[in-house]
C-alpha cells in the first residue's frame, strides 16, 4: 500500500514542476514576465487554503479512496486544460483545476499511510511516502524541459494528465484500507472529527513549518535552473542538474526518518537539518561545480521531512487526525502559495537569476521557528 500511494502521489509533485521545467519556452510563447510564471506554480497551491479542511471531511464522508480517484481525475483535467491555454488567464484556470485535485489527493494520502503506520515505524513510513514529492518534482526538472525543446511545452504539461491517469488506475486495481478500517464500518464520526482550539494551534503550527521547508525547497527547484543558465547550460542541462537534488532525497528522506525513528531525536533532526540547509541554499549560486551543490542540499533536506510529517500523527487522536491534516495543509499550502510568486517578484525586480535562491534561505530557516512553536504549544498537555 505504501508503494500504492508513493506512486500515485509522484504525480503531485510531477504536475506542480511543469510550469517551472518549461518557463522559457512558456514565458517566450504566451509573453509572460516571471512573476506570473511563479503565480502559475503557486497556483497549484493555492486551492489547499480553501479545500484543505473539507478535503479530509470529504474522505470521512465518501471515503479516502473515492475521493482521491476523483481528485486524480481533476488534476488530469486541469493538466490538460494548462497545455491548451493561449494565454496566462486560461492557464490559471487549469492550475487551479490541477491543484484543488492535488489538494484533496494530498491530504487523504497523508491519512492513508497514517492509518496504515500509526504505532508502527512511522516516522519512516511518511519520510517514505513524501519521497514521492521529490521524485515527482525531479522527473519533470530532468525530462519536461528536454521533452520541450523536442516538441513543445504544451506536449510536455499534457504528459502530467498521463501522470494523473496512471494514480488513478493505481488506486481503483490495488489500494484496500487497512485491516482495521475494513468492512465499510465508519471510521470516523462527526462528534471525534471536532478538533480542539489546541489541536488547532498545533496542526497549524506544524504545517507552518512544513511549509515554510517545501515552499523554499521548491523554489531552489523552479528558479535554480535560470541560475545554471545564467551561467551558460542549456535548459535541459539545468533541468538535470537540479533535479540531482531530488534524487538524492529518494536515499536521504527516507534515511532521515529512519534515524528519527531510532534515535528518538525528531527536534535534533528538525532544527539541525533546516538550518544546515538553509546554509546550504545561500551558497549554492556560489558553489562551483553546481552538481556538488545540489547534491549537497538533497543530503541535508533530508533530515527534517519524516520527523515533522510525524508530529501530528503521534499528538492528536486518530478520530481527529484527519481534520488536523487539513488545517495543517492549510497553512502549508498559504506558504507554498505565496512564497513562489514572491520569488518571482524578487527575480524581476533584482534583475539576478539567482535572487530567488538567496530569498529561500531564511524561508527554510523558519522551519525551526515553526517547530518550537508546536513545542511549546504541546508542553501543556503532552509533557514532552
Amino acid at each position: 500500500m505504501l508503494a500504492v500511494v508513493f506512486v500515485t502521489r509522484t504525480s503531485m509533485g510531477f504536475q506542480f514542476q511543469s510550469i517551472a521545467s518549461v518557463a522559457p519556452p512558456l514565458v517566450a510563447d504566451l509573453g509572460l514576465n516571471y512573476a506570473q510564471v511563479g503565480t502559475l506554480v503557486g497556483l497549484f497551491t493555492l486551492p489547499g487554503a480553501v479545500f484543505a479542511i473539507p478535503g479530509g471531511l470529504l474522505g470521512q464522508r465518501f471515503g479516502d479512496r473515492r475521493v482521491v480517484v476523483a481528485s486524480l481525475a481533476l488534476m488530469a483535467v486541469g493538466g490538460a486544460v494548462t497545455a491548451a491555454s493561449g494565454g496566462f488567464l486560461p492557464a490559471a484556470v487549469g492550475r487551479l483545476a490541477s491543484g484543488t485535485g492535488a489538494v484533496l489527493m494530498n491530504i487523504l494520502l497523508v491519512k492513508m499511510i497514517a492509518d496504515w503506520f500509526v504505532g508502527r515505524e512511522i516516522a519512516t513510513a511518511m519520510a517514505v511516502m513524501l519521497t514521492s514529492w521529490p521524485v515527482g518534482l525531479g522527473l519533470a526538472a530532468a525530462t519536461l524541459g528536454r521533452v520541450a525543446a523536442a516538441t513543445s511545452w504544451r506536449t510536455a504539461v499534457l504528459s502530467t494528465t498521463a501522470a494523473a491517469i496512471l494514480g488513478l488506475a493505481l488506486m481503483l486495481t490495488l489500494y484496500r484500507d487497512p485491516p482495521r478500517a475494513a468492512g465499510g464500518g465508519p471510521r470516523v464520526r462527526a462528534p471525534g472529527a471536532r478538533l480542539t482550539w489546541h489541536d488547532v494551534s498545533l496542526s497549524l503550527s506544524a504545517g507552518f513549518a512544513w511549509g515554510c521547508f517545501n515552499a523554499s525547497l521548491v523554489t531552489v527547484l523552479a528558479f535554480g535552473p535560470g541560475v545554471l543558465v545564467a551561467r551558460g547550460a542549456s535548459v535541459g542541462e539545468a533541468g538535470f542538474v537540479v533535479s540531482l537534488a531530488v534524487w538524492v532525497t529518494i536515499v536521504s528522506v527516507p534515511l532521515g526518518g529512519l534515524v528519527s525513528d531510532r534515535i528518538g531525536r525528531p527536534n535534533l533532526l528538525i532544527v539541525a537539518g533546516s538550518l544546515v540547509a538553509t546554509l546550504v541554499t545561500m551558497l549554492l549560486p556560489v558553489i562551483t561545480p553546481a552538481t556538488v551543490g545540489f547534491c549537497l542540499l538533497g543530503l541535508v533536506v533530508g533530515a527534517p521531512p519524516g520527523p515533522v510529517m510525524a508530529l501530528l500523527p503521534r499528538t492528536l487522536a486518530a478520530d481527529r487526525l484527519a481534520t488536523g491534516f487539513g488545517a495543517f495543509y492549510t497553512v502549508f499550502y498559504l506558504a507554498m502559495t505565496v512564497t513562489l510568486p514572491a520569488a518571482g517578484l524578487v527575480r524581476d525586480l533584482w534583475g539576478d537569476p539567482a535572487a530567488p535562491v538567496f530569498f529561500a534561505g531564511p524561508v527554510m530557516a523558519a522551519t525551526a521557528l515553526g517547530l518550537a512553536i508546536f513545542r511549546r504549544l504541546q508542553r501543556p498537555t503532552a509533557g514532552a
